[in-house]
């Protein structure tokens, strides 16, 4: 591992893959992705994305994936147990995509703190609408895997966020980067990645007032 490596908190959606992308292009030496799945579901929380989707991702991208179950009820002792396990590998600190919720980036600010690790929160205070330009014009393609029935029609889950779904957010006055729980997405490709992921079959569900995209079928290419 390299001296003063970072971990990535990783959820597999666009925020946690655009701040990866911002922490490396910023110097910063991002030695593995963590992330936190269902111990019930055995999925990414709200994403409903699958660990192995996100083994793959891992492997798209060329950064070893350490992953954890996470329980409601015990999420922070977890969370630090696993950051903790990481740290004799010379962990200096964490990088996340949090944006505007105050309430995320205390949570992190004071997990890592007690963890002896620094925050970094490259996407911290932008617009919302230049992260999600931005994470477009980079080259990123993610699609959308899980949506708010009340607030985004089935027909977009398994579709690309683009101009034409960036529109439709303002159109009905929905933020654009989901930071609500809106909207949660799952990068297939982008500069982060050596290799893209092809979803070859999919079926959408909805469950206690959300859509999913089950990703039934997928491939790397």
């Amino acid at each position: 591992m390299p001296e003063k490596a970072y971990l990535a908190s990783w959820s597999g959606g666009k925020d946690s893959a655009f701040a990866c992308y911002l922490a490396l292009a910023q110097g910063y030496k991002i030695s593995r992705l963590v992330n936190f799945i269902s111990q019930e579901y055995k999925r990414v929380s709200f994403h409903g994305t699958e660990s192995r989707m996100i083994q793959l991702q891992s492997r798209a991208i060329g950064i070893p994936v350490f992953q954890k179950e996470t329980t409601p009820d015990g999420y922070e002792a977890e969370f630090k147990e696993a950051v903790r396990g990481l740290l004799p590998e010379g962990i200096r600190g964490m990088v996340f995509g949090d944006i505007y919720l105050d309430e995320h980036k205390e949570w992190v600010e004071r997990v890592c703190a007690e963890l002896g690790i620094e925050a970094v929160e490259p996407l911290w205070g932008k617009s919302t609408e230049s992260i999600l330009t931005d994470f477009i014009d980079a080259g990123f393609e993610a699609i959308i895997v899980s949506a708010q029935a009340k607030l985004i029609g089935e027909e977009w889950m398994g579709k690309r966020v683009d101009r034409d779904f960036t529109d439709y957010l303002k159109a009905k006055d929905i933020d654009l980067c989901g930071e609500n729980g809106e909207y949660h997405t799952l990068v297939v490709n982008g500069p982060l990645f050596k290799r893209r992921i092809e979803v070859t079959e999919g079926r959408t569900i909805k469950r206690d007032n959300y859509w999913f995209l089950d990703t039934r079928k997928y491939q790397l290419v």
